[in-house]
């Protein structure tokens, strides 16, 4: 699961956060207790002494000291506990107060991520991915097979199945994928199926239309302010797990676009990470495009996998206007 240090800083600053506010409620908590109930401060100041005192003892050599200190505690602890018991509080009213009790809100248990911290994580991912509300309608448990017949059913059931293979593959043995085909066909469908399922084991994600990625790029080559205090996204582009670039071609092509697309692409490659690529241009389209060796590089890294049929976004769109 790959985030940014500030990213990874940011969580770890939201624990912080965390642990201050549950501080406060459990000191609320003790002050109101204070107040209402007579005796208990000082029950719990008797906690203190009575440790320091039978400490002493110990290091003076008295050998009875530590299951005497043992005892005395104990009767301590359940004095206070009807006390609180009495003023209709339950027993652990006084306990830490935590999010997460199995980390105790720290992020780690023994060296290792919490559970919490990798939800934190993957819910980080999903905000960042930029497709978080298209999957959530946009998955595999949303597939259907209604709108495709023949040879349209083949290829649809034909790139779903190279999908599956891609998610069951990733990281280290996915290949790239290029879903073209004409417009609706189910090329973005199938990209946010693949993002869903992969973002949820973790992974990270960046998803960006063609023309959203290159004016990203251009603001950032071109913009007069400061680099060091601008979001950098080649750090993204580059190290996250998965890139999807949807609607490829759509953009203007220009030798800018052109030579970030290389870019990226071959960067990629060499650091060993999958890309999704779906266009609505056919191959001989792309050759035309762009340039011969990004068509060279696209034709001999990525699986292509050609979606074909009616404009299912629109027959969807009629079938939920007839219904109403």
């Amino acid at each position: 699961m790959a985030l940014s240090n500030l990213q990874y800083n940011t969580i770890l600053r939201e624990y912080d956060e965390t642990r201050d506010r549950n501080r406060r409620i459990l000191e609320k908590r003790r002050a109101a207790i204070y107040s209402e109930l007579d005796g208990y401060k000082a029950l719990d100041e008797a906690v203190a002494s009575t440790s320091m005192e039978y400490g002493r003892k110990l290091m003076g050599g008295d050998s009875g000291a530590l299951s005497d200190l043992h005892f005395a505690l104990a009767t301590l602890k359940d004095s206070k506990l009807q006390l609180l018991k009495a003023g209709g509080y339950p027993e652990d009213y006084l306990a830490p107060v935590y999010d997460c009790p199995d980390c105790q809100d720290t992020g780690y248990i023994d060296g290792r991520k919490c559970h919490c911290f990798k939800q934190r994580m993957i819910t980080m991912l999903y905000e960042q991915s930029g497709i978080k509300d298209y999957i959530e309608e946009n998955n595999f448990d949303t597939l259907s097979e209604e709108f495709y017949e023949g040879q349209d059913l083949e290829n649809f059931r034909a790139a779903v199945s190279s999908c599956h293979e891609f998610i069951n593959n990733f990281p280290e043995g996915a290949p790239n994928l290029f879903l073209y085909g004409t417009v609706g066909t189910g090329k973005s469908f199938l990209s946010g199926c693949v993002a869903k399922e992969l973002m949820d084991k973790g992974y990270s994600v960046v998803y960006f239309s063609a023309i959203q990625l290159f004016d990203l790029l251009s603001n950032f080559a071109y913009s007069k302010k400061d680099k060091d205090s601008l979001y950098n996204p080649y750090e993204d582009l580059y190290n996250c797990d998965l890139v999807i670039i949807d609607d490829l071609g759509t953009e203007i092509a220009n030798n800018f676009v052109t030579s970030k697309l290389f870019q990226c692409l071959n960067e990629r490659m060499l650091r060993g990470k999958s890309t999704i690529i779906s266009s609505n241009l056919a191959l001989e389209e792309l050759k035309e495009f762009y340039s011969d060796r990004i068509f060279s590089r696209i034709t001999a890294k990525f699986t292509f996998r050609k979606l074909t049929g009616p404009d299912v976004r629109l027959l969807i769109k009629r079938k939920l206007n007839t219904r109403k």
